[in-house]
């Protein structure tokens, strides 16, 4: 084989590995978003450990390097579960439950949830953490969580709410999601890993042995740890 056909097999493989990657960026950056749950706060609705797939589309999706926005089909609507940029620091990806749009009165009266002065109806999985006996909510006097507003909803902005609404930070504590941050609407779990009741063993830098010993704790209990009912579901 001469020294120019390897040249042109090596160049060859080249293109096809910089066209895959290209791709792959193309693909994470402008059309699915993939996103792990690392919080308690869209309980029951999503759990600690769900990976889920976002449509970047929806909402109009950016162009890598650019940063140019597309025209998206809609925008985020009362019900929808948005990921979303964290206004406070510009840089962390939230996901919450979208409950107001631009124009909305949000308001919270002992908990219970009003939106231009219509009770909203909790989603499915939604939950309440402080109950007393038979389920009945405790209300505490803690503004803003269980009493706030009310209050409109600004122009290109969004009102987030976690469905544990007891414990989650949200537009209650830190104000609206603009538009330029929203990123997609969540779609499907495609993967959940429970690590809350066989928990892994630590990783440790001093213990060379850790990783190891992570890898074949969750590999005996593999079976056990995945939430196979969860796999594939659509989130709503």
């Amino acid at each position: 084989m001469s020294r120019s056909s390897v040249s042109s097999g090596a160049w060859d493989n080249f293109k096809q590995v910089l066209a895959a990657v290209v791709l792959a960026v193309i693909i994470k950056t402008s059309i699915v978003e993939a996103y792990k749950i690392p919080s308690q706060s869209m309980e029951d609705t999503l759990l600690v450990g769900d990976f889920l797939l976002a449509n970047k589309i929806v909402y109009g999706s950016r162009l890598p390097l650019v940063d140019w926005r597309l025209p998206g089909f809609s925008d985020p609507e009362s019900g929808d579960i948005v990921i979303f940029i964290f206004p406070r620091d510009g840089v962390t990806k939230y996901i919450k439950r979208c409950i107001g749009e631009p124009g909305d009165t949000i308001e919270v009266r002992d908990k219970v949830l009003f939106v231009n002065g219509e009770l909203y109806e909790n989603p499915e999985h939604s939950k309440y953490i402080d109950t007393v006996a038979g389920g009945d909510q405790r209300v505490h006097v803690r503004p803003p969580r269980d009493n706030f507003g009310p209050f409109v909803v600004p122009p290109e902005s969004y009102f987030m709410m976690g469905d544990n609404r007891d414990n989650s930070y949200d537009s209650r504590f830190w104000g609206v999601v603009k538009r330029d941050y929203v990123l997609g609407e969540a779609m499907i779990i495609h993967w959940s890993w429970d690590d809350s009741m066989l928990q892994s063993p630590d990783v440790t830098a001093s213990d060379p042995l850790s990783v190891p010993r992570v890898f074949l704790y969750n590999t005996i209990h593999f079976f056990e740890k995945v939430r196979w009912s969860r796999l594939f579901s659509i989130i709503s």
